[in-house]
């Protein structure tokens, strides 16, 4: 497998950081909520992971070294993973498994949806990852995964939605998104500079 060692430690670092919030939380060196704290935190590493992938095909154009696309395929794999651990923390540690309080909250956090619908396109794209999906589908499939640009405005406005007394720290995020954006709009592709290139 080519990569093999880049593809492993992308693993192992992101696969490792829910174990440390967890440490943390266990040392409770999280405050007095560190269920809440570690639903923020992967909702937070669940957008992040998502602007990773995205970043992953403006870095191969600019560098052209195709690592980073090898590993963009398991890094969307991961968004889904800290995205579905996300909501199983925010049922268990907020909700405390209390289904019936989930129609108030659904009333009362309208941004639940919003998660929501973000957490089903992942599960779209997550379950059509595969080469098999790539071959069955041919050119629907990139325009399939192109769910990813709607995932991020879910994202964004789910995270606008739980921080808008603070907008400071969003605008950062949305600003990225942004730029995410708009290097992928043809003519600007075409102007990318190719580190290295005589």
């Amino acid at each position: 497998m080519r990569f093999l060692w880049w593809r492993l430690l992308v693993f192992l670092v992101v696969g490792a950081w829910p174990f440390w919030w967890v440490y943390q939380a266990w040392i409770f060196a999280l405050g007095p909520d560190p269920g809440k704290v570690l639903v923020d935190r992967l909702g937070l590493g669940t957008l992040v992971l998502l602007m990773v992938t995205l970043c992953m095909t403006p870095l191969q154009r600019l560098t052209g070294w195709p690592g980073w696309v090898a590993v963009r395929r398991q890094l969307g794999l991961w968004c889904f993973a800290y995205a579905l651990v996300h909501l199983a923390a925010y049922l268990f540690f907020v909700l405390g498994l209390d289904w019936g309080q989930l129609g108030v909250e659904l009333r009362k956090r309208p941004y639940i949806i919003v998660g929501a619908l973000g957490l089903l396109c992942l599960l779209v794209m997550a379950v059509t990852s595969n080469r098999y999906s790539q071959r069955r589908l041919g050119r629907r499939w990139k325009a399939l995964h192109r769910l990813a640009y709607i995932v991020l405005g879910l994202g964004l406005l789910h995270f606008l939605w739980v921080v808008r007394a603070d907008l400071k720290e969003w605008s950062v995020y949305a600003g990225v998104g942004v730029l995410l954006m708009v290097v992928r709009v043809p003519g600007v592709v075409r102007r990318l500079p190719r580190l290295g290139a005589g």
